[in-house]
């Protein structure tokens, strides 16, 4: 995967009519269905480049996420990118949803350092820079995490790893998500159904036995992961919906059912027009998509 495939990915773009890329198509429904005579296309794949030292690596928006955790996985890395078994690095990118563990691996957006596109015109550009250390300036990379492919599509990206954690281990357990804040320092997930809170704490092994000690003495048990989580995420507005899981750090909720869509508030809604307008004018790119309707 090279400049080569960029060149192609950015000719099979074109310069005319709608477009979108299709990665694994395990979310391809988010944010609404494209439409009917919408070409697709799928951006290059394989791992360019990757520095351990570094903590980068530069690899195709095309990469599933599973190639991609096991070669970073031999230097113990990983990223803050998470999805269904087949995601792609682009689609999770495009799609933007945090992991569960987003309290130890960071949020999804800040894992993109540089992403290498094709804008709505059909010219290829690059926003961000190949380091962790950038200098300030206009954060395009945020803009496009999340923003299901309607302002640019992405070809190559360069992303920001993490160490895997020394010891990983998750607790099921009636204790309250404020209960266990209060005994645990960060754990790296905290989700709620309602009756039981499953916790998993990650670091340095000793450190993690000595809060899961503190977890068990009040009733929690240790269990192979977290529970299976309902299909649909909504923002939590009031009480939790029968069936659902509450991701506590980001307040999200995994539902059985997806929920209305919420009116994004007009001011925002104004300024992401504009926003839309300057990328793409002509609404080439995943037309239909409402990337504000869709909890992060």
């Amino acid at each position: 995967m090279g400049l080569s495939d960029l060149e192609e990915f950015r000719n099979e773009v074109g310069t005319t009519g709608s477009v979108c890329v299709k990665g694994g198509g395990t979310r391809w429904d988010v944010g609404g269905e494209v439409g009917q005579g919408v070409r697709v296309v799928s951006a290059p794949s394989g791992i360019d480049a990757y520095d351990p030292a570094e903590m980068t690596v530069l690899v195709g928006a095309g990469t599933t996420l599973t190639a991609l955790a096991e070669v970073l996985a031999e230097h113990r890395q990983e990223v803050a990118l998470a999805g269904p078994v087949g995601s792609t690095v682009g689609g999770a990118l495009a799609v933007g949803w945090n992991s569960i563990r987003r309290q130890r691996v960071g949020f999804a957006r800040d894992a993109l350092l540089q992403a290498e596109c094709v804008g709505a015109d059909g010219k290829r550009f690059k926003a961000g820079g190949p380091t962790v250390k950038n200098a300030s300036g206009y954060e395009l990379c945020r803009l496009l995490v999340g923003s299901l492919g309607t302002l640019a599509l992405m070809g190559r990206v360069i992303l920001r790893t993490t160490p895997i954690p020394e010891w990983s281990l998750w607790l099921r357990g009636s204790v309250t998500p404020a209960d266990v804040v209060k005994s645990c320092y960060r754990p790296a997930s905290i989700l709620w159904d309602g009756s039981y809170s499953h916790v998993c704490l990650e670091g340095y092994e000793a450190d993690v036995q000595r809060e899961a000690s503190a977890l068990i003495d009040s009733g929690m048990v240790k269990v192979q992961g977290p529970p299976s989580l309902p299909p649909h995420r909504n923002r939590l507005t009031g009480d939790l919906p029968e069936g659902a899981i509450l991701d506590v750090a980001i307040g999200v909720a995994h539902c059985p059912e997806a929920a209305a869509i919420q009116c994004v508030d007009p001011a925002v809604k104004c300024i992401a027009d504009r926003m839309k307008a300057n990328f793409d004018p002509h609404r080439r790119l995943n037309p239909n998509r409402d990337p504000y309707s869709v909890p992060a």
